[in-house]
């Protein structure tokens, strides 16, 4: 096996799956988002480990075959497709009993015809309104939630099983935002109260996410969707130490570490350069430990530099820039402490002995945990512990 490997902490996976369930209240559904392969760490694993914990009934991916994958891994709870499908995907749908987001009279027309093509008489099929409170990506104005309600409940085969929104400033803190999260719940309530109107029962109405979920609980509704707190990292500003501050305490754990081994120690005079583009010099003599991991493995480009990994127990800086498959780190000249083989640990939770964790590579790349963890390409081998 490849020695660039991700390694997937499972009790740090059920520990906040633990962490949720029993944060949230008692009545509240909760969905948890898997797309992209539950952020890198695996949908299946996810799905079955909150199956372990109970009490979780929905998983939200963001494409069809997603949420295939699933069904064909055994997992039997609600699915919920949260990107929007076009016509050639609507069979699989219905075959596979995933839950789309529809909005539009267009597409609710659409997946309505295609409806009444595979399903029989009294058959009915579930689906979302998708609601745009302020995201500005997908859904209905909440002015037309009411009439796009109607044309759901009126289709022979479609049947309104919830409505959704999105928060896009939850997990800031500034006043300013915040009171956009808040007038994006209005909007919502707005949107549910309008369907209310046209006699047709909402459904399962849910808006919040990760942030909202530790830090506005008065906007749960009925189902909330946690996705990067799943996996241990914290929403932007709605962080462990500003939860304490308002005596909130929400303990989780990163669940991956990405992990390789030293190949190669080199030993390089005063100013030689490594790697492209010449970017860096060694100042002194000084010994270069190679390690096969690059930016097809999700290790990016530009966490170089800034980037350091750790080698027993201490960081050593990358040095140069990050190629494809490889980079090099400058381990100093005659370091007893560090030998051919040794492991060498990119980020991960205390348990892997890393030193960084995939926060601090955001922030060194000028990014988000969330993209660091996506990034972690497909041949590097998930090994859950």
């Amino acid at each position: 096996m490849r020695c660039t490997k991700a390694v997937i902490y499972k009790d740090n996976l059920k520990y906040n799956l633990e962490q949720i369930r029993r944060h949230v209240r008692p009545k509240t559904e909760i969905c948890v988002a898997v797309k992209a392969d539950s952020y890198g760490h695996s949908a299946v694993l996810t799905a079955k480990t909150a199956h372990e914990v109970g009490g979780i009934n929905y998983f939200a991916v963001a494409t069809v075959d997603e949420g295939i994958e699933l069904r064909e891994d055994g997992i039997t709870e609600n699915i919920i497709v949260l990107s929007l499908c076009v016509p050639e995907e609507f069979d699989s749908l219905f075959s596979y009993s995933l839950t789309p987001f529809t909005f539009g009279e267009d597409y609710i027309s659409a997946l309505s015809e295609a409806a009444d093509k595979f399903f029989k008489k009294d058959e009915k099929f579930p689906v979302f309104l998708a609601v745009d409170t302020g995201m500005g990506r997908i859904g209905c104005y909440p002015d037309e939630a009411g009439n796009e309600a109607k044309l759901i409940e009126q289709s022979a085969h479609l049947h309104l099983k919830g409505m959704a929104s999105h928060f896009c400033e939850s997990d800031s803190v500034t006043t300013e935002c915040q009171n956009f999260t808040h007038l994006q719940y209005e909007e919502f309530c707005r949107a549910v109260e309008n369907v209310q109107a046209k006699g047709i029962n909402p459904g399962i109405c849910s808006i919040g996410n990760s942030a909202a979920i530790m830090n506005n609980h008065d906007m749960y509704f009925d189902m909330v969707r946690p996705g990067i707190i799943t996996y241990g990292y914290y929403p932007d500003q709605i962080t462990k130490e500003y939860l304490q501050s308002r005596h909130e305490d929400f303990d989780i754990k990163p669940v991956m570490a990405l992990e390789t081994q030293i190949v190669a120690i080199r030993h390089f005079p005063k100013g030689k350069s490594v790697s492209y583009g010449r970017t860096y010099f060694c100042e002194d003599e000084t010994d270069i430990a190679v390690l096969p991991v690059g930016y097809a493995d999700g290790l990016l480009r530009r966490f170089s530099p800034g980037l350091e990994v750790t080698i027993n127990g201490k960081k050593y800086p990358v040095c140069g820039r990050i190629c494809m498959d490889q980079c090099m780190v400058n381990i100093g000249k005659d370091n007893p402490e560090v030998h051919l083989w040794d492991k060498a640990i990119i980020f991960g939770p205390e348990e892997s002995g890393a030193l960084t964790t995939a926060d601090d590579l955001a922030k060194t790349g000028g990014t988000i945990s969330y993209e660091v963890l996506t990034s972690i390409g497909k041949r590097v081998k998930r090994i859950v512990k």
